[in-house]
């Protein structure tokens, strides 16, 4: 029966990723089945996850999400794994709103107990009383061990070991700095993949040196084994064409199972491809444009393509990245313009880079969509649209919340059946998009328009 455990830490850039990379790579590479998760919205993460695992990293978020949906995620995909290994996000008890959020509230959730990684490389006895407080703050959150990260000798050891004896914890061992195993910026994205695999390689050798995986593997808790009943599949009758490529990469593993349950998921790359799939619907996701601006924008014909189908009345859903890509152009650092699809007027630019960070709750026609945001672009040259209505005549009706239920600036951007935002929704556990494919092609006028 395989173990399960959530690997957290008092505060970011403690380790936790390299880490959960380390341990990934090194069970997967004895012939172990381990099902990475992520906990929060990050697309980044999950990617490195699937890489050093093998298997497709999930994302679990308890603001996207309900309850019931992560239960069923985690025990779906965790299904006979060996090890299902949660990577937390931020502090253990940070969230969106207090511990919304949080690696804490998810491990409450999938009562998980929980492997805490602990910079402390500056630190000896006063471990105790941060570990006693993180492990008795909320009595529904168990600490089963602690990993003390960027510790040199066995002398310094001996200090935390003893702490972790007066307040109760288990002291798993300690991990020496070691500059070889640094994780490439993760901004970076996939272009230093190449390093990719040295690195974690070295990440799991460092980890089987000087860490028990045995007494570590015993603070996981057993895994339910899941009894699956045969049932037949429905078929979906629509046909989702998915832009996947070196720009297009940031998309919930779960929405395109949406997709798959709905009809036929083909790929195609507005990169390298000059024609675009038939298709119900387009998704365009989000990634890094600003990286292969050239290229994108040199790719005439797809481009063609894509505002050829959007003025036919054709369904896109653009996020992120993908509506930057429908822009009339991206610019870059150097204030450098790169034409784009052009369906809509506004320019997206890389100067003056600002972070733009947070969940999203979308009220838009009779749903509440949930979703991230986090970008470094902005829009620029953005004709006015205040006055503008709805495709069929409806007035705007789109607002945009933060988690805590501020009404922000992030619009849904409008063109006939095109949505484009920021936003990178999760929509596995709604009908938007069942709405979408259902509706009839509107017959607008071809005015962008504005629904936020």
């Amino acid at each position: 029966m395989g173990k399960g455990f959530i690997v957290a830490a008092p505060w970011s850039n403690s380790g936790k990723t390299t880490f959960t990379l380390a341990l990934c790579r090194l069970l997967s590479g004895q012939g172990k089945k381990v099902q990475p998760f992520k906990c929060g919205p990050d697309y980044i993460d999950t990617l490195h996850h699937s890489r050093a695992a093998g298997r497709a990293s999930i994302n679990l978020d308890s603001f996207m999400m309900s309850s019931g949906h992560i239960k069923k995620l985690f025990q779906g995909n965790a299904a006979g794994a060996d090890l299902a290994v949660v990577e937390g996000v931020m502090g253990l008890f940070d969230g969106a709103v207090k511990d919304q959020g949080s690696t804490a509230e998810l491990a409450k959730i999938l009562s998980l107990p929980v492997i805490l990684i602990m910079n402390a490389g500056s630190m000896a006895y006063s471990v105790a009383p941060l570990i006693h407080g993180l492990n008795t703050f909320d009595p529904d959150v168990r600490i089963a061990g602690v990993v003390f990260n960027f510790v040199r000798t066995e002398s310094h050891y001996a200090f935390l070991k003893e702490a972790c004896e007066d307040v109760g914890v288990q002291a798993l061992g300690y991990l020496p700095p070691e500059d070889e195993i640094k994780i490439p910026s993760r901004h970076l994205g996939l272009h230093v993949e190449d390093q990719f695999d040295e690195v974690i390689n070295k990440a799991a050798a460092h980890l089987q040196k000087h860490i028990s995986i045995e007494q570590l593997l015993e603070c996981g808790k057993s895994l339910k084994e899941e009894v699956k009943v045969a049932s037949e599949k429905a078929q979906g009758k629509y046909k989702i064409a998915v832009a996947k490529d070196a720009v297009f990469t940031f998309t919930y593993i779960q929405n395109i199972r949406k997709f798959e349950e709905l009809g036929e998921v083909v790929y195609f790359s507005p990169l390298r491809d000059t024609v675009l799939p038939e298709a119900d619907l387009v998704y365009l996701a989000g990634g890094y444009p600003e990286l292969h601006l050239e290229i994108l924008s040199g790719n005439k014909k797809m481009q063609e393509a894509i505002k050829s189908f959007a003025d036919g009345g054709g369904k896109i859903i653009a996020e992120c990245g993908g509506m930057m890509y429908l822009g009339k152009s991206i610019e870059n650092e150097e204030g450098q313009d790169f034409p784009m699809a052009g369906i809509f007027d506004f320019t997206t630019s890389m100067r003056n880079k600002k972070l733009s960070l947070g969940y999203r709750k979308v009220e838009l026609q009779g749903e509440i969509l949930k979703g991230h945001e986090f970008r470094y672009s902005s829009l620029i040259h953005l004709p006015d649209y205040q006055n503008l209505k709805g495709v069929e005549g409806e007035p705007s009706e789109a607002k945009v919340f933060s988690a805590r239920n501020r009404e922000v600036e992030t619009k849904i951007y409008r063109y006939k059946n095109v949505w484009a935002s920021y936003i990178h929704f999760y929509w596995a556990e709604n009908r938007f998009i069942e709405q979408i494919l259902e509706k009839k092609q509107g017959t607008g006028a071809g005015n962008q328009e504005e629904e936020g």
